[in-house]
């Protein structure tokens, strides 16, 4: 028996993943990863580091962050704790999808999570106060192969849900996309 739902979306390789818990008068138990039921979906490196995030006032945004070649990354972003709005922009220059976004709703209620593949970027808005989130990478951070869109870029139209309370002087000062953007080549 799989312990996981993986739905497609409209951007290809970008997975919602629906855990399967196992209920009782006790409370549940629920899967965050198999490395077996996650290659037959397509992701075939392995998880290499794991980060766990708090994000106190809702509204907040955090990103669009991603890693360039050679250190580009997926990631499996789960909410253990409230509820977000996920999103992540696909920046693959070979892509019929190339600078589209989705995005999905993850909670602690819904029990999903989003499977990003590398070439995406990556960033999300609270919709409740003290989110928990945890990060699963197939790559160890590498600061001098980051990147990051500004979240508010034209060219992308994210259409986040609630008021931007809360962003980082960082965020707020990513450059918007220059015309000759290329994308990331895989």
């Amino acid at each position: 028996m799989g312990r996981f739902d993986f739905l497609n979306t409209p951007i290809a390789g970008l997975k919602i993943v629906q855990r399967k818990s196992i209920e009782d008068s006790r409370g549940f138990l629920s899967r965050f990863y198999c490395a077996e039921e996650f290659c037959d979906a397509g992701l075939k490196k392995n998880i290499n580091q794991i980060n766990h995030t708090l994000t106190k006032y809702k509204g907040t945004v955090r990103g669009m962050h991603y890693q360039k070649p050679p250190y580009a990354e997926t990631k499996v972003v789960s909410c253990l704790k409230g509820e977000i709005f996920d999103v992540a922009v696909d920046l693959r220059n070979n892509s019929p999808t190339f600078l589209r976004w989705h995005g999905v709703t993850l909670s602690e209620q819904n029990q999903r999570s989003l499977l990003i593949p590398d070439g995406f970027a990556h960033g999300f808005q609270t919709l409740s106060e003290n989110c928990e989130l945890i990060y699963l990478h197939t790559t160890a951070f590498h600061p001098e192969s980051e990147g990051a869109l500004n979240i508010l870029d034209p060219k992308l139209g994210i259409a986040w849900p609630l008021a931007i309370t809360e962003l980082s002087e960082r965020d707020r000062n990513h450059k918007l996309i220059e015309q000759n953007f290329q994308g990331m080549a895989l």
